[in-house]
């Protein structure tokens, strides 16, 4: 029996180089002795035949066997969907061994893996190494089924067909098994495991066959030839069989990563539910999705974002029975597992993923839920529901991190998130009302953004949080909205402004508060109302002085006003950084908060040291 879905692996020979390990044996002496064994056993069955020793039905019957392992040789029979297949030509190679002895066994062995080898233009190398191992094997398988005497006692029938047998699967199991360990540089033993797990049970079909053989050919050559029938036969619908199962796995599978798809994932949960439902066995589910997936595509390329996709992948395989979704969503589907064992898969799944890395494409992480069934009264259909809510709430807890579905936990995490994509929806709300005051003018624009820069600089110089110098960078850009209800005639005038025009102008921080607090983005618009207050106390609209003026009001103040100084307007030209500097510091306790100003002096210095280090003349 030839292991053809084992023998074309022979093909990793091609990744073999000039450095082999200590121990090992180089490929082209393994392939060279082999062969020359090969050749030897040819040449003497050869020359034993040429003697003239067999009879005419002896050259008959091995001629008719030849012919049949040919043809069995061409319709192998599949083990499965992408494991190659198996020739039942071994059937007629030991039958002829049985029948003949061992010399027309090595030529018919020769002859039938031979003719496909020229005919499939095979390496040379494969050419000699395949052709020698199945003429080695029918050799062994002749030798070995002529040991025992060749009575009518049926004891002695199935002796020697098994012995036959077994010779010839061994010795090419063990001669297709060195050639892969040592193309592939894998321990034998671990090769030879592999090989003899996904080829016994046809050994024992053609034990079986074979010796059936063996019976209708010593009754009638002719009736033999029956066999051929069946076993063509089988060989067909194992193919076609097969090619169904392919069908099947691939509108199961995703074609990317290769774990199941969406539809597998369905098929499998809804086994699995049933059978927890039959036998109160637990399953979990821990549902995965990648953060902040579209922002690496869009930054790094969608090629680089399947890589990630792939390592993830890989990364799942080890625990469970792992899905991908769609898009950058993927499942564990754990049965027998309880709530606190799927936790500690999904914490080491995500700390795999954190740990991987894809080539070309940056690190990414995963957010995971768990839920498992039966547990907090969950329904089955409830299953997904629970650890996608369980997954929201990892992803809301700051990402990168594991949340078991616990239903008060869940619920309070549920509207942690709400709440805060309540609030992002208003932030965007205002920066859409910034981009109002930008169509305005482009005066009006670039002063916006150059003050929303300083103040979040200041915030940060001054110890505000992060979050708050964001809100700071928002107020600067929208410290100006209330200006969209003044005429342009007003807002635009090149000239000193009368009474009236003066009191119009300063109604705008008032606009803008009402227009930005209907938003409810506090602390922004109280900052925005404020941002005209004095330290002295004499500001507008309220009056208020020092410390009772909010932080962000005072920010806002000195940023305006710095950027108004240094800025070119309709009816100015900018003055000078120093000079604008010295105007805000002859106006500290009076009109700005002393702590803000000297906030600024310390940034632009700081600019000031950062400029003159990265010039290459001032240096």
């Amino acid at each position: 029996m030839t292991v053809a879905a084992l023998a074309r692996l022979t093909d990793l020979a091609r990744r073999e180089r000039n450095r082999t390990p200590s121990g090992v044996v180089p490929l082209p002496l393994l392939v060279g002795a082999v062969g020359v064994a090969g050749l030897a056993a040819l040449t003497g069955s050869l020359a034993e035949l040429a003697q003239g020793r067999q009879t005419a039905t002896e050259l008959g019957g091995s001629a008719v066997l030849l012919a049949a392992a040919i043809l069995a040789e061409r319709f192998p029979v599949p083990l499965g969907v992408g494991a190659g297949g198996v020739s039942l030509a071994a059937v007629f190679i030991v039958g002829a061994g049985y029948l003949y002895g061992w010399v027309p066994a090595v030529v018919v062995g020769c002859l039938t893996r031979g003719v496909f080898e020229v005919l499939q233009r095979r390496r040379f190398d494969r050419i000699v190494y395949n052709t020698a191992t199945y003429g080695l094997a029918a050799g062994a398988a002749g030798l070995a089924a002529w040991i025992g005497p060749h009575t009518s006692d049926w004891r002695d029938l199935i002796a020697n067909v098994l012995l036959g047998s077994t010779a010839f699967y061994v010795t090419n199991v063990v001669l297709i098994a060195a050639v892969i360990a040592t193309a592939s540089r894998q321990r034998i033993n671990a090769v030879l495991d592999e090989t003899v797990r996904k080829t016994v049970s046809v050994f024992g079909i053609m034990f079986t066959v074979s010796l059936m053989l063996d019976v209708l050919w010593q009754r009638s050559p002719v009736l033999s030839a029956a066999l051929l029938g069946p076993l063509l036969a089988l060989a067909l619908y194992q193919r076609s069989s097969t090619r169904e199962r392919a069908a099947m796995e691939l509108a199961h599978t995703d074609s990317l990563t290769a774990l199941g798809n969406a539809r597998a994932f369905q098929a499998e949960l809804e086994s699995l539910l049933h059978g927890a439902d039959e036998t109160g066995t637990p399953v979990s589910l821990c549902v995965l999705d990648l953060d902040e997936f579209k922002e690496i595509n869009d930054r790094h390329g969608h090629p680089a974002g399947d890589r990630i996709l792939t390592v993830v992948a890989d990364s799942l395989r080890t625990e469970g029975q792992a899905f991908r979704l769609g898009g950058d969503e993927f499942a564990l589907l754990l049965p027998g597992v309880d709530e606190e064992e799927a936790f500690d898969i999904g914490s080491r799944a995500i700390k795999r993923i954190a740990h991987g890395r894809a080539a070309d494409a940056p690190a990414a992480t995963v957010s995971a839920g768990v839920a498992t069934y039966p547990g907090h009264e969950l329904e089955r259909s409830q299953l997904v529901r629970a650890a996608d809510r369980a997954l929201y709430a990892a992803k809301a807890s700051g990402r990168n991190a594991v949340r078991t579905f616990a239903p008060g936990v869940i619920e309070s995490a549920e509207r942690r998130t709400a709440a805060q994509a309540d609030r992002r929806a208003r932030l965007n709300a205002a920066s859409c009302l910034a981009r109002t005051i930008e169509a305005r003018d482009a005066y009006t624009s670039d002063h916006s953004d150059a003050v929303a820069d300083l103040a979040a600089r200041l915030a940060l110089e001054l110890e505000l949080s992060p979050e708050e110098a964001e809100l700071m960078r928002l107020a600067g850009r929208v410290h100006d909205l209330g200006k969209v209800a003044i005429a342009e005639d007003v807002l635009c005038k090149p000239g000193p402004l009368s009474g009236d025009e003066r009191r119009t102008i300063e109604t705008h921080s008032e606009i803008g508060f009402r227009m930005l607090s209907s938003l409810g983005i506090e602390p922004v618009a109280v900052w925005v109302r404020h941002h005209h207050e004095r330290w002295d106390g004499t500001g507008y609209p309220n009056g208020l002085a020092g410390e009772e003026i909010p932080i962000g009001s005072r920010i806002l103040a000195v940023a305006d006003a710095y950027e108004a100084m240094t800025s070119d307007r309709v009816y100015q030209d900018g003055m000078p950084e120093d000079d604008a500097l010295a105007e805000l510091a002859r106006c500290a306790n009076t009109q700005f908060d002393p702590g803000v100003v000297d906030a600024l002096f310390a940034l632009v210095c700081a600019d000031a040291m950062t400029a003159r280090e990265s010039s290459p003349i001032l240096r």
